[in-house]
């Protein structure tokens, strides 16, 4: 939102400051309120893919105390995964009437509660729909946080900011399957799942607390002819279709990889535990490192440039995969996941950008694709670590990886993406 637009729409609603004051109170990077404002994003980031993966490093688990098959189990993840990306479009449309911070409060205090259900669940059918359940409540959250980001904080701190965000889900998603796994060998899969939604629980208070309130939201009715000008707009434009394409490659090849990561290795010739299982997801802290780090590497060569280095780093590393030795197959893991968090960091924070009205929904039209591409991925994966094993897995996941090439290295000149990341227009 511009200054001009800012003012004007302040003084709509009876507020006769001028528009300077109006855009330079946005959260500068260095302040308590911007630190405030990360750290709220970060907990409900943190709780939001806590949730969303909980049962990824449970499925082996899952598959032997429900009798179920690889493709089965994976569902719990897929489901949720794809009711979320069904739903963002209609959570950005209600955050448009009634606040980012109200949608993304009750989202994240929702799925928490639903998360308390799920260790309850007595048979596949029951756990699949509550998983899809809070993947439709979970997905109030990724689709305002970022419109969040792109409206309340100065345009010069955005990129560290949603860098910082997406750091926050990697840390989630990493500490589930972490804790998960010692949990569930510990004391079952149930246990495990229920002291993932107590956390979350915690997580989504944390949130509340510290959220700053949004003081350059403008609210507006719901209108479904002027929202679905807005997507088509958004699909019509060519350089946001390449950043979903983007997205959803890069997250096909991830779901994939992780989906089946559990089932390679509790077999032969590895024999892992579920506690192990669960521990090399500890190599999402490359994901946090890379995702924080990706807003400089930009700057310093361009969009195309750190796509370019996400792409070779995925590629790499699947090939790394394929080799027998445990030590070769964690190295390709830390090269896949430092790959994917730099893609998606990358691209989530080029559509903010790219989108210059209409935000939470050009954001929530990535993430959309995005989580199709993780459904898709992590069914496609399974299936075909089922039919012919790792290799197929891995010669599945590159075949996607060469597909976002194109897409990804046409999203724009250095030059332009470095304006981009410095919030220089």
């Amino acid at each position: 939102m511009n200054p001009a637009a800012t003012g004007a729409a302040a003084r709509s609603h009876g507020d006769a400051r001028p528009p300077a004051p109006a855009a330079d109170d946005r959260l500068r990077a260095g302040t308590a309120a911007y630190r405030r404002a990360n750290l709220a994003l970060f907990a409900a980031g943190l709780a939001t893919f806590a949730m969303l993966y909980s049962t990824q490093a449970l499925l082996p688990t899952l598959s032997s105390g429900l009798r179920l098959s690889p493709a089965q189990a994976s569902l719990t993840v897929s489901a949720t995964t794809a009711a979320l990306a069904v739903a963002l479009l209609p959570m950005s449309a209600l955050s448009e009437k009634y606040g980012r911070t109200t949608v993304m409060t009750a989202a994240v205090f929702g799925a928490a509660l639903l998360g308390l259900a799920v260790p309850l669940a007595p048979d596949l059918g029951t756990l699949v729909a509550l998983r899809a359940a809070q993947g439709i409540a979970l997905a109030g959250l990724p689709a305002t946080a970022m419109a969040f980001l792109a409206e309340e904080v100065h345009p010069s701190a955005v990129p560290s900011a949603i860098g910082l965000y997406v750091a926050g889900n990697s840390i989630g998603g990493m500490s589930s399957r972490v804790a998960g796994g010692a949990l569930a060998q510990a004391c079952g899969w149930r246990v495990a799942l229920l002291v993932l939604g107590l956390t979350a629980l915690a997580c989504a208070t944390v949130f509340r607390v510290l959220v700053p309130p949004a003081r350059h939201f403008v609210p507006g009715p719901l209108r479904p002819a002027a929202l679905w000008r807005t997507v088509t707009s958004h699909l019509g434009d060519p350089r946001l279709r390449r950043l979903y394409a983007v997205g959803m490659l890069f997250m096909a090849v991830f779901g994939a990889v992780y989906t089946v990561l559990g089932y390679r290795l509790t077999g032969a010739p590895y024999h892992l535990s579920q506690t192990a299982i669960g521990a090399i997801f500890l190599v999402y802290l490359v994901g946090t490192g890379t995702s924080a780090a990706s807003g400089a590497l930009t700057a310093r060569i361009g969009r195309r440039g750190a796509f370019s280095v996400a792409l070779a780093l995925c590629a790499a590393g699947l090939l790394l995969t394929l080799a027998g030795s445990l030590y070769a197959i964690l190295a390709g893991l830390v090269l896949v996941t430092g790959g994917f968090f730099i893609g998606h960091a990358v691209a989530s924070g080029a559509v903010s950008r790219t989108a210059t009205t209409g935000r939470a929904q050009a954001s929530a039209l990535y993430l959309t694709a995005y989580y199709i591409g993780n459904s898709v991925g992590g069914q496609l994966g399974a299936q075909a670590y089922h039919l012919a094993g790792w290799a197929a897995t891995a010669a599945l996941a590159l075949a996607v990886t060469a597909l976002a090439a194109p897409a990804a290295l046409r999203t724009g000149s250095q030059r332009r993406a470095a304006r981009a990341v410095t919030g220089v227009s």
